[in-house]
């Protein structure tokens, strides 16, 4: 042992002082560990489960709005069949082959395939805890109010709308403008994207079948800059852009909208940010989505990119919903 250590001494002693200082620096490396890797390697199996378990909900009827979006799919198909291609869409999101289902699948196979794509440890493991959230049934079935109540503004008012106040209630507390038949999805990147011309103004383009909105509603081409000023509620747009997003999507979010604003200031104009505050317009979301918005708000003032998040409840059997009691939120029943 003394041998060994007096052979140890020497060769320390006869190294000159920079390889020294090499050495001992990568000990000290090897010797420390990431904690956030760590909790990255412990959070992915439990951010793996929560989404097999919502694949499972959704399988078993257990997602409230996806199972009214079934019946109000099934509905219009009676009353309006030259809808088809468009109701089978949103039909999609009842299950796991819809665009919101195959986001959150994308983003958890981002953080395990390309982890080059994040800024640093932190902000992987953010996204972990955004799509644990996500995943979680109840916040989901919000999420799902947005297509909907498209639904049920293409059914002309038979249908009633869920978690949300009236079109027209809504417009007139937002002072906002009337961008069509599924304004409530235009910004969510599930549905489809902002694409700037080489004039430079930007428009909101539909994926596939989601231009026959357009097409059936007579609706007129949304810019962003109209969008951004004027826009009316949705749930994607006031609750859940922070989770139903990926960071990239984000990004490219808040530069538009700097652009944007930079474009109005160089013009003397004033330009108010789309997402400067919640537009009014929820009505009996549940507390988890709430609860959710709150932490989303601390963590976008965190410098530090820490994410807070909420505690689920163990099942979406267990919430409690209730239809908006504005004029034109029936109950669904009623409505037959």
């Amino acid at each position: 042992m003394n041998d060994n250590h007096s052979i140890f001494e020497d060769s320390m002693a006869g190294m000159q002082p920079l390889k020294l200082m090499i050495l001992l620096l990568t000990l000290l490396l090897f010797a420390c560990t990431d904690p956030v890797k760590e909790k990255i390697t412990q959070q992915i199996p439990l951010t793996e489960q929560r989404i097999e378990l919502l694949a499972q909900a959704l399988s078993n009827g257990e997602v409230r709005n996806a199972n009214l979006i079934n019946q109000y799919g099934e509905r219009l198909l009676k009353s309006k069949p030259s809808y088809k291609p468009l109701i089978d869409e949103f039909l999609k999101d009842t299950g796991t082959k819809g665009p919101m289902f195959l986001a959150l699948v994308d983003r958890l196979n981002t953080v395990k395939n390309q982890p080059q794509m994040f800024e640093n440890s932190q902000a992987i493991y953010d996204e972990l805890l955004n799509l644990y959230q996500a995943a979680d049934p109840v916040l989901y079935s919000d999420a799902l109010s947005d297509p909907l109540n498209v639904l049920a503004d293409m059914s002309d008012g038979t249908l009633p709308r869920v978690n949300a106040l009236s079109k027209a209630q809504s417009m007139s507390a937002n002072k906002a403008q009337d961008f069509g038949t599924g304004e409530q999805l235009i910004g969510n990147p599930s549905y489809g994207s902002w694409t700037t011309g080489s004039n430079g103004m930007s428009f909101w383009a539909w994926y596939g079948m989601y231009s026959m909105m357009g097409d059936l509603f007579g609706s007129r081409r949304t810019s962003y800059s109209d969008w951004g000023r004027s826009r009316n509620y949705s749930y994607y747009n006031d609750y859940g852009r922070k989770r139903y997003s990926s960071p990239d999507q984000l990004r490219k979010q808040t530069d538009l909208d700097t652009r944007t604003k930079k474009s109005f200031q160089s013009r003397g104009q004033k330009y108010t940010s789309a997402y400067s505050k919640n537009r009014t317009g929820a009505s009996s979301i549940s507390s988890q989505s709430k609860s959710a918005q709150t932490s989303a708000n601390r963590f976008a003032s965190k410098t530090a990119n820490k994410s807070a998040y909420a505690k689920s409840s163990k099942s979406a059997k267990n919430a409690s919903f209730r239809n908006s009691k504005s004029t034109t939120s029936r109950s669904f029943r009623r409505g037959k």
